[in-house]
């Protein structure tokens, strides 16, 4: 089948009032599939060529993101990357590629309540309405966070673009709830233990305390809220785009696209609001060659622009939605409010699972500016 094909095949009936789930300008990444039809994938465009496939480096990627952990939705998915288009000999030719990721544990009956008793905290009447009911809501559809495995797929396959470049991106669950752990880069550098594993923190007694609190939520039927936090190191000297395909602003629309996420803090973040000027501004070091921001904690972008400090970014998400305890809410069959007791396999925190897409959306975000840039060859 020939790239042209598999577009046509991909965007078929699609007109000016569809949906459109896109992202990227020098690179281009299109979603498609839902939660519970037989697959989800990505279509790239402006794939460079020349990368090596790594298929171990693309299914532990991969594996970091899956559900089927000890604290996340029982749902079992192998997650086995196929790429179908754009890559000959296991080197990526330039040409459209397409990924395909397949759902072999969708369990629909579980969403037999749906469309007539829509969800609180989901977007089951939304898109019911938006669509005029034709939208297939099962496990979220196309909002569903199944959607993240094809761009965790696609990040692993750029991911030594910027590692050749120096560019190292790295993240862990910075909260669960009310404990917090401390910043990523003051806690050791290998995962310390199986609590630091399955939360995905680096702080072994942070991970400690949020693996006992999950265990106790589970029986409480509820879910909680989560953040994660990512450190970027390595960027080159003014990356970015002046604007709106800043670092921080192109960065942040890619964060807050990850279902679930509810806000984005980058640096000092909102407690810039209680600083005064003199105690934000970092001044500049080192040589006209060589200059470096001085202070404890500079901003790795000012203006739109990579300053070559660490970006430090927060993503904070929402409790999942998909909760076992019983809640009132509207049936539309009836007219009436009446208890929803969601059931089936649903994750009681999105953070452990959300680190892996976060880092992802970072590595395409800035293999994207890169290439716009001139920092990679394309």
């Amino acid at each position: 089948m020939s790239n042209k094909h598999i577009l046509q095949t991909v965007f078929a009936g699609l007109d000016e009032s569809s949906m459109q789930m896109s992202i990227g300008q020098a690179i281009r990444l299109t979603l498609f599939g839902t939660s519970h039809g037989p697959e989800v994938g990505a279509i790239i465009e402006g794939m460079p060529s020349g990368i090596s496939i790594d298929e171990v480096a693309i299914q532990q990627a991969m594996d970091k993101r899956k559900p089927g952990g000890k604290y996340s939705s029982k749902r079992k998915e192998s997650d086995i990357v196929e790429i179908l288009s754009g890559v000959e000999d296991g080197i990526t030719n330039g040409e459209p590629c397409k990924i395909r990721i397949a759902n072999n544990d969708a369990k629909s009956s579980d969403y037999s309540f749906l469309p007539h008793h829509p969800r609180p905290g989901h977007q089951d009447l939304l898109m019911h309405i938006k669509t005029d009911g034709k939208a297939d809501l099962r496990g979220g559809g196309t909002s569903s966070a199944r959607l993240t495995a094809p761009i965790v797929a696609v990040a692993a396959i750029l991911s030594p673009l910027l590692k050749a470049i120096g560019v190292k991106i790295e993240g862990h669950v910075s909260a669960i709830g009310n404990i917090t752990a401390r910043g990523i880069q003051l806690c050791p550098d290998d995962w310390n233990d199986e609590d630091c594993i399955n939360m995905r923190c680096k702080d072994p007694v942070a991970a400690k305390s949020m693996a006992h609190y999950l265990t106790t939520l589970r029986t409480e039927l509820d879910s909680v809220g989560s953040k994660v936090e990512l450190c970027i190191t390595g960027l080159p000297l003014g990356l970015g785009e002046p604007w709106f395909d800043g670092v921080e602003p192109a960065l942040a629309r890619a964060m807050m696209s990850i279902p679930a996420a509810r806000g984005v803090e980058f640096g000092r973040g909102f407690n810039a609001v209680q600083m005064l000027g003199s105690q934000h501004n970092d001044a500049w070091s080192g040589t006209a060659a060589e200059p470096k921001l001085k202070g404890e904690s500079p901003d790795g972008a000012i203006a739109g622009l990579a300053s070559g400090a660490p970006l430090k970014i927060n993503v904070a998400f929402k409790p999942p939605s998909s909760i076992a305890k019983p809640q009132l809410t509207l049936n539309l069959k009836t007219g009436k409010e009446e208890n929803l007791v969601v059931k089936g396999r649903h994750d009681p925190v999105i953070g452990p699972r959300a680190v892996a897409v976060v880092e992802a959306m970072a590595t395409f975000i800035l293999t994207d500016l890169a290439l716009r840039g001139g920092y990679l060859d394309d």
